[in-house]
């Protein structure tokens, strides 16, 4: 039996996710990446929402939601399963709570509905008992008037609602990735690697390898490739003569991420449904918030888009309108501003094959339904599509890449 060579580009949680499963197969792998380390670009610095669906309710089809789903539910076994480690005690230990903003592009009476049916198909799905917290009797509940006031006191918001979904600290579970990439022999990485191109590799052993062209080098043979790449896989399967999507955009998003000197109670809240924001709560003392006009730092819809240029002295003026735009609508911030031990500004590029404005309800930017892997011989591009959807979408992956 011959064993395969796999080389991965990318070394975000989907590209190490596939590299785990595969080298605990036997499978030698090499993973390229233009960080000094796993797990250091979009993957580290996001809001680590671990997704049922809930958030797209611009998609009444519920077509989103049956796409990030399985993902979802299945996120903590397996992240279990590659890393070795508990999560349990870095997820958000309470419901979301999700606000209706006045400018919604999903009324109140919209989205209630939207929730409802949501939590069916959560209830009904085998692997219901299998998230972070049982779902098989998932619920939502619409808060009323006096527990939605202790929530905030903003007349711009006009509905709440209690969802059982939770989301990972990112950054913690970024090493822990990255520690179970180190240990495994099997895996060969090349860190501050850019991938240029992929082409094919003639050999006397075969016609159909191929050789990843980087910006230290040349590698190869390999008899596969798995494009796990986030800003640059259209560029690579562009280069390749393969299709496009119709649509797409690349977005770099920044977000705080904020340790404070003391527990809070303050509850994750998610404002929906456009261009708002989010906090996360981890732990009492760990925290995400982001602003989406304020943390938009760049938008591409170039097959390659240009790394953006970011003055490292507007970073005070970004915290601040952060801090002072989720302060209008949730007034606790306050006190996670007032307790600051540790704060940073960081975020990455996102993908979507969508494009269009959140503030816009016919935007496709609101669907996650179209994404998963695509393939060209023993070449395979991934829209990963959310983070929480990524290790199930590896497994899926390398159960098509099999030694022999």
């Amino acid at each position: 039996m011959t064993t395969p060579r796999v080389a991965i580009l990318g070394a975000g949680i989907m590209g190490v996710s596939t590299a785990l499963f595969l080298a605990r197969r036997n499978v030698q792998v090499t993973i390229f990446d233009q960080q000094d380390d796993a797990m250091r670009a979009a993957s580290r610095w996001n809001e680590g929402k671990i997704h049922l669906g809930f958030l797209y309710n611009a998609n009444s089809t519920l077509s989103s939601a049956r796409q990030v789903l399985p993902g979802g539910l299945g996120f903590q076994a397996l992240v279990e399963e590659l890393t070795g480690t508990s999560i349990r005690e870095h997820t958000t230990s309470s419901d979301d709570i999700y606000l209706c903003h006045r400018d919604s592009v999903v009324s109140p009476d919209g989205m209630e509905k939207y929730f409802y049916d949501v939590s069916r198909l959560v209830r009904k799905h085998p692997d219901a008992a299998r998230y972070c917290v049982d779902v098989s009797d998932c619920q939502v509940r619409r808060l009323a008037r006096q527990a939605l006031d202790q929530v905030t006191d903003s007349g711009e918001i006009v509905a709440g609602f209690k969802i059982p979904e939770r989301s990972v600290a990112t950054q913690w579970l970024a090493d822990q990735f990255a520690a179970a990439l180190k240990a495994e022999q099997r895996i060969e990485t090349h860190f501050n690697s850019r991938v240029t191109g992929v082409s094919h590799r003639q050999s006397a052993k075969s016609s159909r390898q191929w050789q990843v062209n980087s910006s230290v080098g040349d590698f190869g043979p390999y008899d596969y490739v798995v494009n796990a790449l986030w800003e640059g896989r259209l560029h690579i399967d562009h280069g390749l003569g393969l299709p496009l999507p119709e649509r797409w955009s690349h977005r770099y998003r920044q977000s705080l991420f904020v340790r404070t000197s003391t527990p809070l109670s303050h509850p994750s809240v998610v404002i929906a449904t456009g261009p708002f924001g989010d906090i996360k709560n981890y732990n009492g003392r760990d925290f995400y918030l982001s602003w989406y006009p304020t943390g938009l730092r760049s938008e591409s819809h170039e097959i390659l888009p240009e790394a953006p240029v970011l003055d490292k002295s507007d970073t005070d003026r970004v915290m601040t309108e952060m801090f002072d735009s989720l302060e209008v609508l949730l007034p606790e911030v306050a006190s996670i501003r007032d307790n600051l031990e540790q704060i940073e500004l960081a975020g990455g590029w996102v993908y979507a094959a969508a494009d269009g404005s959140l503030a816009d309800p016919t935007a496709t930017l609101h669907s996650r339904s179209g994404f998963g892997v695509s393939s060209s011989g023993t070449y395979f591009s991934v829209d990963t599509g959310k983070y929480s959807t990524g290790p199930w979408l590896a497994r899926r992956l390398a159960d098509q890449i099999k030694p022999g």
